[in-house]
């Protein structure tokens, strides 16, 4: 993160802006939103900025900047057309410790203007860190379309019954979940549809029959997807901004961990290959033990839970509990790296079946099936198969598939960290000899994979 998001309480604060054209006027225009008292110094001062001044309160002073004028002032906007002045400005205003801004230069900024999306109470603000300032003003523009003008409304009537809130409930999590439940529902609808006198007689009952204190927990069994964080669902990454606590392993992305609730507890549970950090039957308990306390848990498994994920593990627990528990699928390891590659599963000329194998067995072997993987027109893709591969390689040559079969191992598929290193059965142990090959990783097996030079579209970036 470049740069901290703050809001600043400017009201009745003097503020200087150092400039006196339409781009002074425009970010004096902010400051007078924000209540702030606006003073203004420049040799020629434009009438609106004038206007502006006057209206707040504060002073325009016809001349050249000095560096006296920083005095008394809490925030400071260079926005003149000369470069050593704004300099200067910037220079003068961080030796003094205020906060300065200097427009269209990011590296004389202590602080940058986002583009704000203004529903007050409720301020959002989209920011790029001065690199793309047209690419947060479009993306202001698709969030300003979700959402309503009325929110601003919402949330000042919620804002009058915080402290019958808090008085109702003696936990932070209790009023949480009542806030999160009555600003999802038929409540906040009435509000948004201007019926505030209705929501707020539907509001005192829900707030007088409500025990939130004693909810009862529930699990979400999440699956993240193979690792790029743009193939989660909205079910996902909305029961993700719900959590209390969140279980996750090594196979989740820290960009997919991150959009989890910044409240809520993170705890990783991860296992690595010979290595379990947390046996499984103790996370099976955890998620027990979590609801039970009446937390919302959520359990991110990378790929899909129910495709060599353990998921039905997890919640067979759940189940005999009696806990409340929702499964939400994500795009398995094979079809999201297959298709990061360009290697499709299944293709009219080359496979009419594609069959998943885990590459190691319970017993951490992989004496597998071997004659039901051979057949020449079906694909195979191996799971967590890394550490057996050679094996691998060799059973299915010796079973009948030719050595001249194309294989692909598909390194930290999805990602800009993707790798794909392509051979034959036969060289394929020679080839995992000569790189350093890490987890996680996942094979295909099958003529599908000459494909992959014609069809790779995506390029991750070296480094």
């Amino acid at each position: 993160m470049d740069y901290l998001p703050l809001y600043f309480d400017l009201k009745n604060q003097h503020c200087l802006v150092v400039g006196g054209g339409v781009i002074a006027q425009r970010k004096a225009s902010l400051l007078a939103k924000a209540g702030a008292i606006i003073d203004v110094v420049a040799p020629d001062v434009c009438p609106e900025l004038k206007d502006y001044v006057s209206q707040s309160g504060g002073s325009c002073r016809i001349g050249n900047y000095l560096s006296e004028d920083l005095d008394g002032k809490i925030l400071v906007i260079a926005a003149t057309d000369d470069d050593l002045i704004n300099r200067q400005v910037s220079e003068q205003a961080k030796q003094k410790n205020l906060p300065v801004n200097v427009v269209d230069n990011p590296e004389l900024c202590s602080f940058i203007l986002p583009s704000i999306i203004d529903r007050s109470p409720i301020i959002l603000s989209v920011s790029s860190g001065g690199k793309s300032p047209v690419l947060a003003r479009l993306l202001r523009s698709r969030i300003e379309s979700m959402v309503p003008m009325a929110y601003g409304k919402l949330a000042t009537f919620a804002g009058q019954f915080r402290d019958s809130v808090k008085d109702k409930f003696s936990t932070m999590k209790g009023r949480r979940l009542f806030w999160e439940k009555t600003l999802q529902g038929p409540v906040a609808e009435m509000v948004l549809a201007g019926r505030e006198q209705d929501a707020k007689t539907l509001f005192e009952k829900q707030l007088s029959e409500s025990d939130a204190d004693n909810a009862v927990g529930e699990v979400y069994l999440i699956g993240a997807g193979p690792g790029d964080p743009d193939l989660l669902t909205f079910r996902a990454l909305r029961l993700m901004q719900s959590a209390d606590i969140v279980l996750y392993d090594r196979l989740v992305a820290p960009e997919i961990v991150d959009l989890t609730r910044r409240e809520a507890e993170r705890l990783y549970v991860g296992k690595k290959r010979s290595h379990h950090s947390v046996p499984q039957q103790e996370i099976n308990q955890l998620l027990i033990k979590y609801a039970k306390e009446g937390l919302r848990v959520v359990r991110l498994k990378g790929g899909d839970p129910f495709i060599f994920g353990r998921g039905g593990e997890e919640i067979e627990g759940l189940a005999k509990e009696g806990i409340p528990f929702q499964v939400v699928p994500g795009i398995t390891a094979a079809s999201g790296c297959a298709s990061y590659s360009g290697i499709p599963l299944t293709h009219r000329d080359y496979a009419q079946s594609v069959r998943f194998v885990t590459g190691h067995l319970k017993d951490n072997t992989n004496d597998l099936n071997w004659d039901e993987l051979i057949d020449s027109d079906q694909t195979v893709v191996f799971y967590m198969g890394l550490k057996g591969l050679p094996t691998i390689c060799k059973e299915l040559i010796a079973h009948g598939r030719s050595e001249d079969t194309p294989i692909a191992l598909i390194q930290q598929g999805t990602t800009h960290q993707q790798k794909v290193y392509t051979a034959t059965l036969k060289t394929m142990p020679e080839v995992l000899l000569a790189k350093e090959v890490k987890a996680p990783t996942l094979i295909i097996v099958g003529e599908v994979v000459s494909l992959h030079a014609e069809l790779a579209w995506f390029h991750p970036e070296p480094g």
